[in-house]
């Protein structure tokens, strides 16, 4: 059975879930094989991990050479891989760095690309939400080694407990790869919740809140999840941009969202109508998120997100 090469999205070892997804998938096409870049001390500690959940191998890729420069090292560094593994498919967590190196690795192969799919089936089929999530299709790639870019949340988190074997891989960057050089990294502030692209779980609001967001980030809290935020909101200057989901902010597709005092505009819409299960709370009976929830509240948002969020911490205390 033929190796599918997971690209390892990680923090300084700290491997993140849409990972773990991966792996899940990529069992579905063949050996799954995880691809660390990173020093050889967190690539085993990140084997262990990468085990349990499924890689059969772990190539640990030296990033010394890398972490300096944007995306070209990385796709220089997995076509030199790719070249030498022949695997049968190549898998990357569907972000800005993923979607950027996987295209750079279409071109180095020539291979086909398909990016931001929620599913993978045996075969190699992909499915994709496309039009804003207004239509499902289903594709395959036809050229050379199929690279996949995978939304987050797509694929339940399996433990199987393979091998997870260390394989140090040394791959040679080209001074023609070094040219977008990282000069500055400003790190963001540790809020203690989710990643918001990445979270099973999404509380957001919108202008319902008069930039009030303590109900809203209250509910969050009790319920382990990201805060989001309409357009409108970030506008208005009560949320930061980072924290905007919608057409020009961030997709979303998380197990449970919770729009709140949103209006459910067609730009908000097209970040989140792919989530598995969609709640409204809305003053207005007329607002046209209700038209595509799965459970709808008709009332005040300050009134029923702190009486939910008492009910949630008194179920868990």
């Amino acid at each position: 059975m033929s190796e599918v090469l997971v690209v390892v999205d990680h923090v300084d070892g700290a491997i993140r879930k849409p990972t773990f997804e991966l792996l899940t998938l990529a069992r579905r096409l063949g050996e799954p094989s995880a691809v660390f870049f990173g020093s050889s001390d967190k690539g085993g500690e990140a084997a262990q991990k990468l085990g349990q959940l499924g890689a059969e191998k772990v190539y640990v890729v030296d990033d010394t050479e890398i972490k300096g420069y944007l995306v070209a090292p990385k796709a220089e560094a997995l076509a030199q891989l790719v070249e030498k593994t022949s695997p049968a498919a190549v898998l990357f967590v569907s972000g800005y760095e993923g979607k950027e190196v996987a295209a750079r690795l279409a071109i180095k192969t020539g291979s086909g690309i398909i990016t931001d799919a929620v599913d993978v089936e045996e075969g190699g089929v992909v499915t994709q939400s496309a039009f804003a999530g207004n239509y499902t299709v289903k594709g395959k790639v036809t050229k050379g080694v199929p690279l996949i870019t995978v939304k987050p949340n797509s694929a339940p988190v399996e433990e199987v407990g393979a091998a997870g074997t260390v394989e140090e891989f040394a791959a040679t960057i080209s001074d023609a790869a070094k040219k977008a050089q990282i000069v500055a990294q400003q790190p963001r502030k540790a809020s203690g919740r989710p990643e918001l692209t990445e979270a099973a779980i999404v509380v957001s609001g919108g202008r319902g809140t008069g930039g009030n967001f303590e109900p809203v980030e209250g509910l969050a809290d009790a319920l382990g999840a990201a805060v989001g935020a309409s357009r409108a909101a970030v506008d208005s200057g009560w949320m930061p941009h980072t924290f905007q989901v919608g057409q020009t902010g961030k997709v979303v597709s998380p197990q449970l969202y919770v729009a709140n005092g949103i209006s459910g505009a067609i730009q908000h819409r097209a970040g989140m109508q792919t989530s598995k299960t969609i709640v409204a709370v809305n003053k207005d009976e007329e607002a046209p998120i209700f038209e595509l929830v799965d459970f709808g509240v008709v009332g005040d948002l300050h009134s029923v997100l702190p009486a939910a969020t008492e009910e949630i911490n008194k179920r868990k205390g």
